[in-house]
């Protein structure tokens, strides 16, 4: 499975958990991953690529940039702000790997093809997401012994 993580050397080594959590929401969705990186940064960062892609010029918590699909194979990638991260671990006390966990399966979503735009697709991204992080429960207790 093609997926890889950078992260900063700081950052503990996150890959196997990650790797899962992609995988485990996409075949929710029964999709496979094809080539996805996942990118741990910073929010200045997260708010260039924002500013650029998205014309908003602020620190966003993840994004996701779909290369498309080939069948069933989900391609792209996944940047995510270690800052917002962590302040929105406190905001919503849970660990900080709890919240890498939900920031990486929403983005995941994102790239199965999901959003949340309108009240109804926002409901349904948000129950996929809470299956996602029940089926993931092995991953994220790794997360929470690395991501502190």
């Amino acid at each position: 499975m093609p997926i890889s993580v950078k992260r900063p050397r700081s950052f503990p080594a996150v890959q196997a958990p990650l790797r899962a959590l992609v995988a485990t929401t996409l075949a929710l969705e029964d999709l496979t991953p094809g080539d996805i990186a996942i990118v741990l940064t910073d929010d200045a960062a997260s708010r260039d690529l924002n500013r650029r892609w998205r014309g908003i010029d602020h620190a966003t918590d993840v994004l996701s940039f779909g290369y498309g699909r080939n069948g069933r194979r989900v391609e792209g990638d996944l940047v995510i702000s270690l800052d917002r991260l962590r302040a929105q671990a406190k905001r919503y006390r849970v660990t900080p790997g709890r919240e890498l966990a939900r920031l990486v399966i929403h983005g995941t979503l994102h790239l199965a093809g999901h959003d949340h735009h309108r009240a109804a697709e926002r409901l349904r991204m948000r129950r996929i997401e809470r299956a996602a992080l029940r089926a993931c429960a092995r991953p994220i207790v790794a997360l929470g012994r690395l991501a502190r």
